[in-house]
Formats: C-alpha cells, sequence, structure tokens
C-alpha cells in the first residue's frame, strides 16, 4: 500500500447523507426556504425581515411570528409543507417530527380542529410523495394560559394514532415553569402521546429536570444545560432520555459562548442519548444535513456518534415500528461500510 492510498483510506469520510435520520426538533414555519418566504411575502406586498443576529429570544420569537403573515393563506402552507418535507428527503431524512401550531390557522380553516386535520392530511400527502414518515408534535406555548395548554393538549389527544405522536412546550422558559403544564402533559400521555417539552436552553438544569419528573419527557427538546449538573446527566442517561439539540441554534441565540464549546460531545461521553435537529432553517441557516457535519467537523464526533445519535433519532420518536426496524439497520449498514 502506498503512502498516497493509505492518506486517501485515513481522509475518507461516510456519506452523511447517506446516513437514515429522524428530524425531530424541526418548526414547521421556520423550515420554510427562503426564496419561498421572500417569495410569498412579494406577493403579499410584504418585506419579511429575517436577521442573522438576534440581540434576545424576543427578537427570534417576533420574526417568527411575522412569517405567519404569509403561512396563513392556505396555498401558501401547503405549499410550504410539501417543500419542507422534499427538504428532509434530500437530506436523508426519513422520518420527521414536526412542531405545529394548529391554533395559528384557526382562523384560515374555521378552528383549531379543521387546521389540524387539514396539516395531518398534507402532512401524510406529502410523507407518501417524498418517501418521508411524518408525525405531528403538537406544540403548546409557555407564555400563554395553562387553561390554553389544556385545552390545546385535549385537541392533540383526541388526533393521537391518526398523525399526533407527540406534544411539545416552547418558547421562553424564563418566568414560564414547565411545572405549570403538569395536567396538560398529563392529558397528552394519557393519550399515549410522547412528552417533548423544550427545556434547558434558555434556563438551567432545574427546568431540564421538571421536564422529566414534572411533565414525563421521553425526549427533552434542547436540555443543553444539564451539562451543569453530574446528577441530572446520570439521570437522563440511566432512564434513556434523548435530548435534541440543535448546535448552530444554540450559539446564535446566546446559549453556548461558541459554537466549538457546544457541549454535545460531553453530553453523548456521559452516556445521554441525543439527536442532531437544525431548529428553525429559516432563521438560522443550517439544515439537519449542515447541522451533522457541523458536528463532525466542529464538533469532533465520529462517525460512530454520529451514528449513535442518528439511531436515537430514530428509536426515541414517534415514528411506526417498521419505519424504525428499516432505519435503524440501515444505520448499522451505514456504519459497516
Amino acid at each position: 500500500m502506498t503512502d498516497t492510498t493509505l492518506a486517501a483510506e485515513t481522509t475518507s469520510v461516510r456519506d452523511l447523507r447517506a446516513l437514515p435520520k429522524g428530524h425531530l426538533h424541526i418548526h414547521w414555519e421556520a423550515a420554510i426556504r427562503r426564496a419561498t418566504l421572500d417569495e410569498m411575502g412579494t406577493a403579499a406586498g410584504l418585506v419579511i425581515d429575517v436577521p442573522t443576529v438576534f440581540d434576545d429570544f424576543s427578537d427570534f420569537s417576533a420574526t417568527y411570528r411575522s412569517m405567519l403573515q404569509v403561512l396563513s393563506v392556505e396555498e401558501n402552507l401547503f405549499r410550504q409543507i410539501d417543500e419542507t418535507v422534499e427538504d428532509c428527503a434530500r437530506e436523508g431524512v426519513v422520518y420527521a417530527e414536526f412542531g405545529a401550531s394548529p391554533h395559528f390557522y384557526a382562523s384560515t380553516f374555521g378552528s383549531t380542529e379543521l387546521a389540524l386535520d387539514a396539516l395531518i392530511e398534507q402532512a401524510r400527502i406529502s410523507g407518501e410523495k417524498w418517501g418521508v414518515e411524518v408525525g405531528l408534535m403538537i406544540t403548546l406555548d409557555r407564555t400563554e394560559s395553562v387553561e390554553t395548554a389544556i385545552a390545546y393538549a385535549e385537541i392533540a389527544a383526541a388526533s393521537a394514532g391518526r398523525g399526533v405522536v407527540s406534544l411539545g412546550l416552547a418558547n421562553d422558559e424564563r418566568g414560564h415553569p414547565a411545572a405549570d403544564f403538569a395536567e396538560a402533559f398529563r392529558i397528552g400521555k394519557a393519550a399515549g402521546l410522547l412528552s417533548t417539552p423544550h427545556a434547558g436552553e434558555l434556563a438551567g438544569p432545574s427546568e431540564v429536570l421538571a421536564a422529566v419528573e414534572v411533565l414525563g419527557a421521553d425526549r427533552v427538546l434542547h436540555g443543553v444545560t444539564s451539562v451543569q449538573d453530574p446528577e441530572l446527566l446520570a439521570l437522563l442517561a440511566a432512564r434513556g432520555i434523548c435530548l435534541d439539540v440543535c448546535p448552530t441554534s444554540n450559539d446564535l441565540l446566546g446559549v453556548v459562548g461558541t459554537l466549538d464549546q457546544h457541549p454535545l460531545k460531553l453530553l453523548l461521553d456521559a452516556g445521554v442519548r441525543c439527536s442532531i435537529n437544525a431548529d428553525d432553517p429559516v432563521l438560522f441557516g443550517p439544515g439537519i444535513l449542515d447541522e451533522y457535519e457541523t458536528s463532525r467537523t466542529v464538533l469532533g464526533l465520529s462517525d460512530e456518534q454520529l451514528a449513535a445519535c442518528a439511531r436515537s433519532s430514530i428509536e426515541c420518536s414517534g415514528a411506526s415500528d417498521a419505519l424504525k426496524a428499516r432505519a435503524l439497520a440501515g444505520i448499522d449498514a451505514w456504519l459497516a461500510s
């Protein structure tokens, strides 16, 4: 074997696009293509500013809601869903669990329940078209009232088993503790939905612990501040609770000092299951394939660790048993290649 051949084999890497993966932390509206958002805004006579720097989480939230001005049009919403599922397929995603807020579209379809029916049907159509299984995570807003959250949880529970697979909790953690939403998540869990709240992004480990102990979290979206508490890390590892991490989002929103300081590798080394996700691609830039590349090149994950993250993204998801079996076999084949 020549030195040139040895160097080529040493530097070769497996194709991350070919790695079957689940996308578990992606908010539907913010997965819109930037060109599509601009086109829809122009047609509506709107200029939708998407900043590259977010001074505070409230800036992010305001930008997110501005996109609803164009997505409240039924034709635009269905187009956006279809394009988003297509993008998932192109990045090697075999299962996508989109954060969805059907109440955003209650006025478009006549009620939150009818809006959810429309989202479920379009997800089914686009999923079959592009070969991606799609599940919906109905996302509660922790800045709204507990009564509102309970009402939405009941709507989500009524659609368990027909497209809705999980119940989420999003928006600013500060001043809006997870424990307040215990009843809403009790309703979701009783219906068979996975508990998948955001926690440990803008607040510390105590919110992650509350998500686990009070909300019965099966997965925690973000959860990266758990790294500050060794006992919590041990608990997460022992229970097999997956953290759906988003490296670039955490960097741009100031959750970590710099991208190369992201604790994903530390979490994995502590035995905590993690999936890799893009969160809000139109706002933060990268898609899920980019985040896998970043996890490899910036965060230093090995192919074995990347495959472990992909495996967690399938095993800890709301995907069907048949999809899980196919995807896990594909991950094993990728790693063996």
